[in-house]
């Protein structure tokens, strides 16, 4: 099948939007577009071969930068841009089919939009985590709420009321450096980095996107309807909710089990291969398990790790998969294995987290909330315990718990140390609320028939879109 048109999709560091960035250009490429995916070099061990061997599909490497969205005129970002700039020469120089119809670009590389203007390429901004998020941070901004006291709910006009920044919002513990790592670079959008903005101030990704023709979203209407309408009349440009992008296994069928190294590159170490958890899991009772897990970068403190170790330890709700990053010391888990017998499963390093979501077992997930994992567990019906550190993870939270009420807080207020009985009581009432696992299930019974059919539209709306503007 030939290509009509070449469009390229530019990610942003690390696999949290890389993955997005794939699954989005094989979407492009069933709508028969060449999708050019533009990668820092330092990723290109991840990409599997049954994507790079898809004829429809071109991956171009450029020099890799790491740190928060800055001009192309950086100094560090020179050599990315010179990279760019060459692979766009090459492919307007001529006029051989397919033309270069338009740019997707992640907004943490959205110094990349002025390389493509330079080729006349217009761009659209990707936003690879959810509706809620940027539309939270948005309107907090546009309500000015910054000064939001203990007691008051302050509404956002064209959000739904349950969604009111409250004192609890804004009252977050100050961020610090990476798990085993050096300080960070400091404040980046979208929980890249440093903290979320303060609410009140302008979202720091606002710039990045400002000059685009379109907004896309890693969401759909069926999560994230209200948010997604809320960004379009706020930015007054036209806005899709294309996701969640996640692998097509995911969205097969909603009640087999998902294989997570048959379908991402990863070369992680861990304790435990799938198999082990496979046959771990079957030994336990249906939505039993507590899977427990942080993202890769941060997570809780060494004091607040050993206060979940312990509440852990003496849960009667059930058993629990704990995974424990190769970043972290680990040193408030010994001896735990020991102890807590077969009712625990500690995993150190890399977790099959597809395949724990969507095995009958998995009745519950304590997470940091990255948009990813809200998704994959939301699509999957796992009800939420909410424990977000940073970023966006604060809003996605926010839509769990308060919008589509699948999941608590596991403390309301974050700006402190959480201890080990609000940890117990958390995970008590997330495993033993009936009612919230209904809810679980029914939004997983809207995704029973595969990938988003609004999503699908979305698509086809961006499609009509671009070919009819230019």
């Amino acid at each position: 099948m030939s290509a009509t048109a070449e469009i390229f999709v530019v990610t942003g560091p690390g696999h949290g939007h890389l993955h997005p960035c794939m699954e989005l250009c094989l979407h492009l490429t069933r709508r028969r577009y060449l999708a050019t995916l533009v990668i820092p070099s330092h990723l290109s061990s991840a990409i599997p071969p049954s994507f790079a061997s898809n004829p429809l599909v071109a991956v171009a490497q450029i020099a890799g930068t790491s740190g928060p969205p800055m001009r192309v005129s950086d100094p560090l970002n020179q050599p990315a841009g010179q990279d760019l700039s060459a692979h766009l020469e090459k492919r307007t120089a001529g006029s051989e089919p397919p033309r270069v119809l338009c740019a997707v670009v992640d907004f943490q590389v959205g110094w990349t939009k002025d390389v493509f203007w330079k080729f006349d390429v217009p761009v659209i901004s990707f936003v690879t985590f959810g509706a809620c998020a940027a539309a939270m941070e948005l309107g907090a901004w546009r309500v000015q709420a910054g000064d939001v006291r203990p007691g008051e709910a302050r509404s956002i006009p064209g959000l739904p009321e349950e969604m009111a920044v409250t004192y609890s919002d804004l009252k977050r513990k100050p961020f610090g450096p990476p798990r085993g790592g050096p300080p960070g670079p400091g404040p980046r959008p979208g929980g890249g980095g440093g903290g979320p903005p303060k609410p009140g101030d302008r979202p720091p990704w606002v710039p990045e996107v400002e000059g685009s023709i379109g907004l896309m979203f890693n969401t759909c209407a069926d999560l994230e309807r209200p948010f997604l309408d809320y960004m379009g009349d706020q930015m007054k440009m036209p806005v899709w909710g294309v996701g969640p992008l996640l692998p097509e296994q995911y969205w097969k069928k909603s009640d087999s089990l998902i294989s997570d190294r048959e379908i991402r590159r990863d070369s992680r170490e861990s304790n435990c291969t799938e198999d082990e958890v496979i046959q771990w899991l079957d030994r336990k009772p249906r939505r039993s398990v507590l899977y427990v897990a942080f993202g890769s970068e941060v997570g809780p403190d060494e004091e607040e790790l050993a206060q979940l170790a312990a509440a852990l330890e003496e849960s009667t709700t059930g058993a629990f998969i704990w995974v424990i990053g190769s970043k972290s010391g680990g040193g408030f888990s010994d001896g735990m294995e020991g102890r807590v017998g077969d009712r625990g499963l500690i995993i150190r390093g890399w977790a099959p987290q597809l395949l724990i979501l969507s095995h009958p077992s998995t009745g519950g997930f304590l997470s940091h909330c990255g948009w990813n994992s809200t998704a994959e567990a939301v699509g999957r019906g796992v009800p939420l315990l909410a424990w977000p550190i940073r970023g966006d993870q604060h809003y996605n939270a926010k839509l769990a718990v308060s919008h589509l009420k699948v999941g608590y807080r596991v403390a309301e207020d974050l700006s402190r140390a959480v201890k080990k009985d609000e940890i117990a009581e958390g995970i008590e009432r997330l495993m033993l609320d009936e009612e919230m696992h209904e809810r679980a299930a029914s939004i997983k019974a809207k995704f029973g028939h595969g990938f988003p059919a609004s999503s699908e539209s979305a698509l086809d709306a961006f499609r009509d879109f671009i070919n009819q503007r230019l």
